[in-house]
């Protein structure tokens, strides 16, 4: 016999399903990315706001901002194609592609001339004759 999935979580039960903290499930609600139910005083999350979570989460990854994020959850809210919603994330998607791209030519510039810098100062150690340690006095 198969186990129901679970109609509701809690904000504990939910933090600890996805490996983050309850503030921070507090503060994707305060930034209006995240909006549970409320059973008497208690919070609940669905199995969608569990899904829309895990959408933010990866966004976050990935480098997107929160602005970028609720954009892109907001159209998963307006549109039931999804067309729009595929046409910004491919956009998005591009950019951040290209932005990760010219950082990483910019790391390997910076790699080479520190490894430039390392290898002169070896040859300059080399060079220069041994002198002997101070001692402090």
């Amino acid at each position: 016999m198969t186990e129901a999935p679970q109609e509701f979580f809690t904000v504990n039960q939910l933090a600890e399903a996805l490996g983050i903290t309850p503030r921070a499930i507090r503060f994707y609600e305060t930034k209006g990315l995240l909006a549970p139910r409320r059973v008497g005083t208690m919070r609940v999350f669905t199995r969608r706001d569990r899904a829309r979570l895990q959408l933010i989460l990866r966004g976050i990854r990935l480098g997107f901002s929160l602005a970028e994020v609720a954009e892109y959850l907001d159209l998963y809210d307006a549109d039931p194609t999804k067309t729009e919603q595929m046409r910004l994330l491919r956009d998005k998607v591009t950019d951040r592609i290209a932005a990760l791209e010219a950082q990483r030519r910019d790391l390997d510039q910076t790699l080479a001339e520190l490894r430039n810098i390392a290898a002169q100062a070896d040859a300059a150690l080399v060079d220069e004759p041994r002198r002997p340690a101070r001692r402090s006095a």
